[in-house]
Parts: structure tokens; C-alpha cells; sequence
């Protein structure tokens, strides 16, 4: 297996998202910057879809114009349709990402069509991206549990994740959207799906809610998955449940993998004052151990 690991940086999007305070453009280029200067190679950008629905996205062309874009990085977004898509690519996006739920409820409630009504959505979208050489990325959400059904049967993230593969996705990431899969689980799970899939296609996308996302990227690891996302300071609640974490934070991602013998090519310390300065931007303590602690420890020293 190889010794690199490669982080997917989602704060920016994933973790912002749900943000229900205003945050301004100039705030969200400056993030995206900063984790870019710390040595992360992929950064969501942020998302194509309806303000109506999700308005925190709702200037992404405008912080794709103003980023200064670093030599090597990419900068993905979202695009659940043509449209999006067609924005995406006029704002100058070199890389978009599509996203199906392996739960027909999650599907239904987040964005309100069957599992085969947005596969259907999607085609359109992989069709131009090919066309325009453009990098198409595949999420399954749910893929250890729902909010709504519980379990969901393995079977059934096999057929969504092997959907977007054959769409021409480079990369599908498997979502624990509400964080509630074991090690054991996910394990399974990525067996499962390379069963249909390259192993080198997959990514994990652990949310922390249960305090398992880190254990979780371990088992996947032994199973040779080699891309994780993770969002900067833990950036991004779970609406499911009140109160609980959501996504791994980079920082924890980051530290495990480097004390592991792993290699990630990111800066630790460029993103703990990362960290620190978008959690005080959003008036909060940054949820990651790893940050807590080395602020803790410097303040001690000090």
C-alpha cells in the first residue's frame, strides 16, 4: 500500500453549508487559501445548487473568481444538474462533483427525487464533464446508516456507487452522513464495494457524530483506501443530531495519519492556526482535538 494518503479538504463547502450565520465571500476565499497553503491538494470550493435551498452557497462563482488558484491544487464543487454544471464550468471549475444517496428516504428528503430520478439528473452532467474533459467526482451519502431507515443494506451502496462509476466518476466518495458506522461496518462495506470497484476509486467520508469517523478511516485504510474527506476544524454539524459532531476534523485526520508512518503532504501547524482563526470567525472553539490541544499547550507555554 502506498505510504501517501490523500486529504479532501470539504470545510469550505460540506463544513460551511449549514452555517446559519451569514459569512461573506472575502472570508471564504481567505479559508480556501489558507488550506491550500498548507499543503492540501484537493478544496472544495463550494457548491452550484439553489440559494433557495442552500444559501450559504450561494456565491460560489464568485469565490471561484476570487481565489487565487496555487499550481497542483484542485478546487472542486458541487453540480447536481446541468445547470449547476454550466455555472460551475463558466465560473472556470476544473473538477465537479455529483452526489446520490444510497437511502431512497435520504434521497427523497434531501433532494427530493428517487435514487434513479437523480442518477437520471446526473447523466446529463457526466456526459459534458467528458465531453469537456472536465474531472467528475461521485458521492454516496447514507452509506452506513440513515436518519430515516436505519441500516441500510450494503446491496444497495454497491449499486449506487457502481452507477456513478460506469457515469465515468474518477473517484466515489462513501459517506457516513450521520456518523453512526463502527470500524467492523465500514470495513465491510468497502469490501463490498471493491467487490465492484477499484479499490483506487474509493474514498471514505467519515462523520464523527458516535466519536468513530478516525477508527473508521484506520479500517479503510486497511483495506487500501488511500483518499479520505475531512473538513477543517470538524467544520459542519450533523442536522440529524442536535448537538453532535459532523465531519472529521483534518486537523485529528491529519495527526493520526503522520503518527501512523503516513504521508499527506499537508502543514499540521498551518492548520491549526487555520483552525483557530475560521472557528473564531464563526464564534466558536474549534471541534478538533488535535487543535484544542496545541492551543491548549501554547497558551501553557506563554
Amino acid at each position: 500500500m502506498t505510504n501517501h494518503i490523500n486529504i479532501v479538504e470539504v470545510g469550505p463547502r460540506d463544513g460551511l453549508q449549514n452555517e446559519q450565520q451569514a459569512i461573506d465571500v472575502a472570508t471564504k476565499v481567505a479559508l480556501i487559501e489558507q488550506l491550500a497553503d498548507a499543503g492540501l491538494k484537493t478544496v472544495e470550493a463550494g457548491a452550484f445548487v439553489s440559494p433557495k435551498w442552500v444559501p450559504q452557497m450561494a456565491a460560489s462563482n464568485e469565490v471561484l473568481a476570487r481565489v487565487k488558484r496555487k499550481e497542483g491544487v484542485s478546487y472542486p464543487v458541487l453540480t447536481p444538474n446541468l445547470k449547476g454544471y454550466e455555472g460551475a464550468r463558466a465560473g472556470g471549475a476544473d473538477t465537479v462533483a455529483i452526489f446520490a444517496a444510497a437511502s431512497e428516504s435520504f434521497s427523497a428528503k434531501n433532494i427530493n427525487a428517487s435514487i434513479q430520478e437523480s442518477l437520471a439528473r446526473f447523466q446529463p452532467v457526466a456526459e459534458a464533464a467528458k465531453a469537456d474533459g472536465v474531472r467528475l467526482r461521485g458521492y454516496v451519502s447514507c452509506v452506513l446508516g440513515c436518519p430515516y431507515e436505519g441500516i441500510i443494506p450494503v446491496k444497495d451502496v454497491v449499486r449506487v456507487a457502481s452507477a456513478l462509476y460506469e457515469m465515468g466518476c474518477y473517484e466515489i466518495s462513501l459517506g457516513d452522513t450521520v456518523g453512526v458506522g463502527t470500524p467492523s461496518q465500514a470495513r465491510d462495506m468497502i469490501r463490498a464495494v471493491a467487490g465492484e470497484i477499484p479499490v483506487a476509486a474509493l474514498a471514505g467520508h467519515f462523520h464523527d457524530t458516535y466519536g468513530q469517523a478516525l477508527a473508521n478511516i484506520y479500517a479503510a485504510l486497511e483495506e487500501s483506501v488511500t483518499t479520505f474527506d475531512s473538513s477543517v476544524s470538524g467544520l459542519g454539524g450533523c442536522p440529524y443530531a442536535p448537538g453532535a459532531s459532523g465531519n472529521v476534523a483534518t486537523e485529528d485526520v491529519v495527526y493520526m495519519l503522520h503518527g501512523s508512518g503516513f504521508k499527506t503532504g499537508a502543514d499540521l501547524d498551518a492548520l491549526v492556526r487555520t483552525s483557530v482563526w475560521i472557528s473564531e470567525k464563526l464564534g466558536r472553539r474549534p471541534a478538533s482535538k488535535v487543535t484544542r490541544a496545541k492551543t491548549a499547550a501554547t497558551i501553557q507555554k506563554m
